[in-house]
């Protein structure tokens, strides 16, 4: 980021055009860290301009086109209650679709030829082309993707010269910072536009399951969806992902995915295809004043502990319910929903260090971080398309307990029932949660059977 410095003019009550025309530059002496920025925006001709940044940035923003099929529900009565389906074979019936679709991506490393765009640019292709700002067009691969981020990492094929983009420190970023938003937006081709930070730590959106969002005013409209925002540097701050206005048209309020939650989950996928949430083991609630004045807080910031989970990463550490979380890994936290995305991109078996606020004091407690020892009906869906709508829980002993099933959903359609306890995939025991993910994971596409023990009988449940 660039250094602020103490001058007689306040450099954020300007206009980007008045910062273009030199205006902040005029009353003070800028500090050393400042010259890439005169560099950004003075052009060749003298004009202020962000051509010289965009110039080395653009060619790293790519176009991306899909194909593929999505099943779609099919005829007039497609939710009609199973116990009548038997009666209307022809509806309430699934069929294969084929659809096109056009989206943005970035180039995140030249050598490797690696990609990071959003999940539901790319969701269910078959085909993946990439479009770069010189013409040039190659077939793509999916290396994995992670619907709760909404973001997917690829890998392109019979690729040569290429430019990656630099990342920045989105932790570093503060509201009045500059942005520009670069994308495909409605496959017009390569667009710019420019616009500030308007706030950090966005969440409770329901946009993603997990949401940890920049909200900038840079126009963003539909086919940005997986373009950069950068900073004036030209750094990688963000991964366009979401507009909120009418008809997925701009109205000044568009949502990027931090690029240091990108980086974290990036690595994930290019080195398990999925991404090992982490979870500290730990309810909790976003802070308040009456909060704060009751425990003696001086800020508004930060996540309060209302329960730790017994034996989990959090209750090992030492961490207790009443304590105030304010930091993870010496950068501040500004809300339960920050603390939760992080720690979940960061990955289990990860150790992260905490400051935490308890009886007026500071502390920092170290936690290694644990997969989740359940699993909602939102992450259940991402396991297996058959499990969409059923809660997951390790079970007392060995084997996964079925904790809830949501009416009509695909898990009680394939004969899944609160209370059942999944031994096992096919022909190998289920002990806990993470041997249910890796067993379902690694028979994906195929037919299998899940062992079960139900009110004490043995069953088995068939799906793909």
């Amino acid at each position: 980021m660039i250094k602020r410095v103490n001058c007689q003019m306040k450099v954020l009550s300007l206009s980007l055009a008045a910062v273009l025309a030199g205006a902040a530059m005029s009353s003070c002496a800028l500090a050393q860290d400042a010259t890439p920025l005169i560099n950004a925006i003075n052009a060749d001709n003298g004009e202020p301009s962000l051509a010289p940044m965009l110039k080395n940035v653009i060619p790293s923003v790519v176009n991306i086109a899909v194909k593929g099929t999505k099943d779609v529900n099919v005829g007039p009565l497609f939710n009609v209650p199973d116990e009548f389906r038997f009666m209307f074979p022809d509806l309430g019936r699934k069929q294969s679709r084929q659809f096109q679709a056009l989206g943005s991506g970035v180039i995140i490393d030249a050598k490797k030829g690696l990609i990071v765009t959003n999940h539901h640019v790319v969701d269910d292709a078959n085909e993946i082309r990439v479009a770069l700002s010189d013409g040039r067009e190659f077939e793509a691969k999916k290396i994995g993707s992670d619907p709760h981020t909404d973001l997917a990492l690829l890998k392109l094929k019979d690729f040569k010269n290429l430019t990656e983009i630099k990342l920045g420190n989105s932790d570093a970023l503060e509201v009045g910072d500059f942005a520009v938003a670069i994308g495909n937006p409605f496959g017009l081709g390569q667009t710019v536009t420019s616009g500030i930070i308007s706030a950090l730590g966005r969440s409770g959106l329901n946009i993603e399951n997990i949401e940890n969002f920049i909200q900038t005013d840079a126009a963003i409209n539909s086919g940005n969806s997986g373009g950069a925002l950068v900073n004036l540097r030209g750094e990688l701050i963000g991964i366009n992902t979401a507009i909120l206005g009418p008809n997925g048209g701009n109205i000044g309020i568009g949502f990027a995915i931090p690029s240091n939650m990108v980086k974290t989950v990036v690595s994930q996928l290019e080195q398990y295809g999925e991404v090992r949430r982490g979870q500290l083991g730990i309810l909790g609630q976003e802070m308040n004043a009456d909060l704060a004045q009751n425990f003696g807080y001086d800020s508004n910031d930060g996540a309060f502990v209302n329960e730790v989970i017994k034996d989990g990463p959090a209750a090992k550490a030492g961490i207790k319910p009443g304590d105030i979380i304010h930091s993870i890994d010496g950068k501040k936290i500004t809300s339960f929903g920050e603390l939760r995305a992080k720690v979940a991109t960061i990955g289990a078996g990860n150790t992260v260090t905490l400051g935490i606020f308890r009886d007026g004091k500071d502390i920092t407690v170290k936690v290694k971080l644990t997969q989740p020892q359940e699993m909602d009906a939102n992450d259940s869906g991402s396991l297996s398309e058959a499990f969409a709508g059923a809660s997951f829980a390790n079970a007392d002993t060995e084997g996964v307990e079925v904790t809830a099933v949501a009416k009509n959903s695909p898990a009680q359609m394939i004969g899944l029932r609160e209370g059942d306890i999944i031994t096992a995939v096919n022909r190998s025991a289920v002990k806990n949660l993470n041997d249910l993910r890796s067993l379902v994971k690694k028979s994906s596409g195929r037919i299998n059977a899940l062992r079960i023990n139900r009110d004490g009988n043995t069953i088995y449940i068939t799906f793909r």
